[in-house]
């Protein structure tokens, strides 16, 4: 059996800035925390164009705007909570009202940010951005599509917000692998219910099949890597497929892909949907791994969901 390779979607980063340092036109900004977003990988390759705007995550936000009025390509990183919570007002009117070209790279998001607590925890970061104009939203399953999609987030024009873990996570996708903003891929064919799942919780969503085959129910496990602009034919051809649906991410049950996927079903194919997520609490102090058990993102609570989901068919 092949060894599985597990990488943070953050390394997927490092790996595309340098791949772009060689671009003038692209300066990268971080806010003190280079080494852990992995930002810090551009500034070996381009010094002069990487900006350490020190903890002061609304200016940084702010000074980025500026410099994409100028015609560069601007990407400004922190910790989700951050990036999102404490500078939402100038990613509001400085990036999205104005449609800039920035590129939002959030690092440590959701509960899997471990032993940081509940208050670097951001389980909310998705829902913010959805809510924005203007805004893309990425939430990459694994290393190879995070770098895919950083470098598809540098050829589109516009404010783009990219989601990216801390936790090292099972590799899905291999190098041929070509991301699309606002297309899904189908990583498993079934017949009786759909898992919509984003992040980390693609590979869990995978895992679950297995346990599935157990209770004679088969699953077609959908990526949605782009919740803003979503794949709305993907889910309604799904939905149709299995009469019956299961979202799973590492972020609340509000707001998130979950509410995404409900708004689409609500309107064009209405059928039984069971979210799985974070739900509507705050997270706590412990092992990434341990806390993804405790608050129900697993494989084994993605499967009982959708035993759930097939029983209200």
């Amino acid at each position: 059996m092949a060894e599985v390779i597990k990488k943070a979607t953050r390394e997927g980063y490092a790996a595309a800035l340098e791949e772009l340092a060689s671009n003038p036109d692209i300066i990268v900004m971080d806010a003190d925390l280079g080494a852990a977003t992995k930002s810090a990988s551009f500034k070996k390759f381009a010094p002069e164009r990487f900006i350490d705007a020190g903890i002061a995550e609304a200016n940084m936000m702010g000074v980025a705007a500026g410099l994409a009025t100028c015609g560069k390509t601007v990407f400004a990183s922190s910790f989700a909570m951050f990036a999102v919570g404490r500078a939402f007002e100038q990613v509001r009117n400085s990036i999205a009202y104005p449609e800039l070209n920035v590129k939002i790279c959030a690092s440590h998001a959701g509960i899997s940010v471990g032993e940081d607590g509940a208050t670097h925890q951001c389980n909310e970061d998705i829902a913010l951005m959805r809510t924005l104009p203007n805004m893309v939203v990425i939430n990459p399953a694994d290393v190879i599509e995070a770098k895919a999609a950083i470098l598809e987030a540098a050829r589109y024009n516009g404010p783009v917000y990219v989601r990216l873990g801390r936790l090292a996570i099972p590799q899905i996708f291999n190098d041929s692998y070509r991301f699309k903003i606002g297309k899904g891929t189908v990583l498993a064919d079934g017949d009786d219910v759909t898992i919509i799942a984003t992040g980390l919780m693609v590979n869990e969503a995978l895992k679950s099949c297995e346990l599935l085959k157990n209770h004679g129910i088969s699953a077609r496990v959908v990526n949605i890597s782009t919740i803003k602009p979503i794949d709305k034919a993907l889910i309604v051809e799904s939905a149709k497929k299995t009469g019956c649906v299961v979202t799973a991410e590492e972020h609340s049950i509000i707001g998130g892909l979950g509410s995404a996927v409900a708004e689409v079903l609500s309107e064009e194919c209405p059928v039984p949907l069971v979210r799985v997520g974070v739900n509507d609490v705050f997270g706590e102090s412990g092992p990434a791994w341990e806390l993804l058990t405790k608050y129900g993102l697993s494989a084994e609570n993605i499967a009982k969901n959708a035993v759930s989901a097939v029983a209200k068919k």
